[in-house]
């Protein structure tokens, strides 16, 4: 038996994300088999010293520190994941690309563009392997729809409807936390919108103007210290983006930590001159697709949604454990983004979604809250 190559991995922060990366390195080698490659959990690094030292006891690192640098500039660290506030990450980012080392980075990418523009700047001499954890572009149903869209399925995309909603927000009386914070990076546009633009210009390609209006629900929110203290909200809790291609197609997306009644309901709806095709991550084990081109007679004929048994169907080497019909979750796509820069670092090539994806859809986000200020349609 060969000897697997071994990636010592260190994460920064380990929060709901740390814990996620470092589920899905302990788990990659149960849902793909026999990779030649194995990231062993080296280094955590947390803020405080008892969550970074529990982080350890609890989840099998090697050390736990509080200072990051300690972490990026380890000589037995091979690849450094970033888990921490979006404020932090272009400091991390740039620190990590100055010390050489491989780069899987939580998104978004920066607070904004114009930290981003200074890691794309800093890409320029980087030579390593880097990958964003945008994890939606890794279950079944969306490989398939890619699949679909490259292979002209729906015709030519006439328009599109896609949003991401949660309800966690709803709650007045919810403390300020640094995804609400302004100054820590936060707002839905940065945490959830990020996603579901990324994954429609994955399937519909880049968009080129963007229109976009915000909303904070509740513009005052405890402190969350104790205090009992209310403090202004400056980060909004609801989006809605109007989208354009030169090319005509048209769409809308929207983004909410408002939506009452919503888990994590991530969706779209496209539809093209021969068909159409549509997702919920609510239901993530079926893609359903609509072919304008089945007869229609008599009495409606083959024309309608068909419900596609995507399921745990992944290319090899995943697919087979758990068998390809059990039901597939949240975490299974992490698992595929993850297995997607492991085996391209193992590999050596560069795979997608990279560092520049997340610097362009800071570039969008960022246009799109200027669109709102100006009240028009801005190129991107």
């Amino acid at each position: 038996m060969s000897e697997k190559k071994e990636f010592n991995i260190g994460i920064l922060g380990f929060g709901f994300m740390g814990k996620t990366h470092a589920y899905c390195h302990e788990t990659l080698p149960y849902f793909y088999d026999s990779l030649p490659f194995r990231g062993m959990l080296k280094a955590v690094c947390t803020s405080r010293r008892e969550t970074a030292r529990r982080a350890a006891e609890e989840y099998g690192f090697e050390r736990a520190v509080t200072d990051p640098m300690e972490v990026i500039n380890s000589p037995d660290i091979d690849v450094i994941h970033i888990c921490t506030p979006n404020h932090l990450h272009k400091d991390q980012l740039l620190a990590v690309m100055g010390a050489g080392k491989a780069i899987y980075c939580d998104k978004p990418i920066t607070s904004d563009y114009q930290e981003a523009k200074a890691v794309e700047a800093a890409l320029q001499n980087y030579n390593n392997v880097h990958q964003m954890t945008l994890n939606y572009r890794f279950l079944p149903a969306t490989i398939r729809a890619r699949q679909l869209m490259d292979e002209g399925f729906v015709g030519e995309p006439v328009c599109f409807r896609a949003a991401y909603l949660h309800s966690g927000s709803i709650d007045p009386e919810k403390p300020l936390q640094w995804k609400l914070s302004a100054d820590a990076g936060g707002g839905v546009l940065n945490d959830l919108a990020v996603h579901i633009v990324d994954l429609t210009q994955h399937l519909l390609g880049r968009f080129d103007s963007v229109m976009c209006t915000t909303r904070i629900l509740h513009p005052d929110r405890p402190a969350g210290n104790g205090t009992g203290k209310m403090v202004p909200v400056q980060a909004e809790d609801h989006g809605l983006l109007t989208v354009k291609q030169n090319g005509g197609l048209v769409g809308t997306i929207e983004a909410s930590k408002v939506a009452t009644g919503t888990q994590d309901e991530l969706r779209f709806e496209i539809h093209g001159t021969e068909g159409a095709t549509s997702f919920n991550l609510m239901d993530p084990n079926w893609l359903r697709i609509y072919d304008q081109n089945a007869p229609s007679e008599p009495i409606g004929g083959r024309r309608g949604f068909t419900a596609v048994e995507c399921v745990q169907r992944y290319p090899d080497p995943g697919g087979n454990f758990p068998a390809s019909k059990t039901s597939v979750g949240w975490l299974r796509s992490h698992v595929g983004c993850l297995y997607n820069f492991m085996s391209a670092l193992y590999e050596g090539r560069q795979p997608e979604p990279g560092l520049q994806t997340g610097i362009d859809l800071m570039k969008l986000l960022d246009t799109a809250r200027e669109s709102e200020s100006q009240g028009t349609f801005l190129e991107v």
